[in-house]
């Protein structure tokens, strides 16, 4: 599928690749709104450590802990005053009353789901569920306010929906099968449309079949800007990256898809036959309607004996950002003086704890959201479903690990280094550091 494909002329920009460096923008959208034009120069100092003060407005009170902590609701920390709290509400609208494409323009997109090999490092490859035969999917970004058009069409033998994770899209744009609306049998297609709000970090994903399809790589970021960006107001920030951190159970996949496909096929036989109706499949929207159903007839999976199914259990053993392992993970790059956004999404099922060296950052947004106040640190947790926006001054040239700090996922299939680990690093830099000998020599 060709770029032009994905994005119809004056649609909003997207990422083909991981990092911020690599977004692509469309009609609309400046690229000095995203990878800034804004001065990249040297803030003078506000405070011991060379950490500026933006405009001389923002005084942290350091905060010991990224979840709160001393410092966290002190009014010193709230961005001079300028800082939003929370996201504006946005009026709501049903399905039945979005505009038409005739009243008014929408960002549109195309995303395709398909059934491929992707390489994690040299020599590794996994079977993956993917949009537009990427993981993790494009990145889609948006200003706050846009109106959004996703044409999915699936393209592999399961069934599938996509998740708006954040968004305040109407009820049967949201995904959940047998909720919200009918999965996607093989071949077909679905118009999602919806409204860009609210403004933040977030991620779609497929919600079918999740712990599988999911973790698979049916995952990818969803950006909505504002237009009136607080966080570039008060952290000039000069480039925007995103980081999604992945787990992946490469033995889960093979025998999964295999195991999956066989009782797919099975399950869409004999719906067509009618001798098996939907509710096998569903999400019950109450346990006394699912009681009904057992009392009709109806086995729940959980009963059956799984054993007979071909079901596994996950086992991690590769981790990526942005659906590579170490050594392929793509650098961080900064200039001295310069500040750098970095937007982290958890889209796989594990916590990770992102430790930054040589470094303190300020978490700016959860979920989101913008925080009351700022909060520095050097490790933040971030948990399943959760993103967690970041950023970071230059002022400390060189050449910085950026890892998981449960190190038991800096591995790939067990094997020190790898997995989700990547380095912060200063362009230009060169180091007087030559290592002779390793350590256990």
């Amino acid at each position: 599928m060709d770029r032009r494909h994905f994005i119809k002329s004056g649609a909003a920009g997207l990422a083909l690749g991981a990092l911020g460096s690599r977004t692509a923008q469309a009609e609309g959208i400046n690229d000095a709104n995203i990878s800034s034009s804004a001065s990249t120069s040297v803030i003078p100092a506000g405070r011991p450590g060379g950490i500026p003060i933006p405009g001389g407005a923002f005084r942290p009170v350091p905060g010991k802990k990224l979840d709160g902590g001393p410092g966290y609701n002190d009014p010193r920390n709230r961005f001079g005053g300028a800082m939003r709290v929370g996201r504006d509400i946005s009026p709501l609208y049903t399905y039945e009353n979005i505009p038409s494409e005739s009243e008014v323009e929408f960002k549109t997109f195309h995303i395709d789901v398909v059934l491929t090999e992707h390489e994690l490092v040299d020599g590794v490859k996994m079977h993956a569920l993917a949009f537009n035969g990427q993981v993790p999917g494009p990145e889609i970004r948006v200003q706050e306010g846009d109106w959004v058009k996703v044409v999915f069409t699936n393209k592999t033998g399961l069934m599938h929906t996509i998740h708006w994770h954040g968004l305040f899209s109407p009820y049967e744009m949201d995904g959940v099968p047998y909720t919200t609306q009918p999965p996607l049998m093989p071949g077909q297609k679905f118009v999602y449309k919806f409204r860009a709000a609210p403004y933040g970090t977030h991620f779609y994903h497929c919600h079918f079949s999740t712990p599988l399809h999911q973790a698979q790589g049916m995952h990818g970021a969803f950006i909505v800007e504002s237009k009136d960006d607080p966080v570039r107001k008060q952290f000039p920030y000069a480039r925007d990256y995103t980081m999604v951190l992945e787990a992946f159970a490469l033995d889960y996949a093979r025998q999964g898809f295999n195991a999956m496909l066989e009782r797919m096929k099975e399950k869409m036989r004999l719906m067509k036959l009618h001798k098996l109706s939907k509710e096998t499949l569903a999400v019950f929207r109450n346990y006394g309607d699912l009681k009904k159903h057992i009392k009709a007839g109806y086995i729940p999976p959980y009963s059956q004996n799984r054993n007979q199914g071909g079901s596994v259990l996950p086992n991690w053993n590769f981790f990526g950002i942005n659906g590579k392992s170490y050594p392929a993970t793509s650098p961080l790059l900064i200039k001295p003086g310069e500040w750098i956004r970095i937007r982290l999404i958890n889209g796989g099922f594990l916590e990770h704890y992102m430790h930054l060296h040589g470094h303190d950052f300020y978490q700016v947004a959860n979920d989101g959201a913008l925080l009351p106040a700022p909060i520095r640190g050097n490790t933040i947790a971030v948990k399943p479903g959760k993103t967690a926006d970041i950023v970071v001054y230059g002022n400390n040239p060189g050449v910085w690990t950026f890892h998981d700090h449960d190190t038991t996922r800096v591995t790939n299939n067990g094997v020190y280094p790898g997995g989700m680990l990547t380095t912060l690093e200063y362009e230009d830099f060169v180091g007087g550091y030559a290592p002779l000998t390793a350590i256990d020599e």
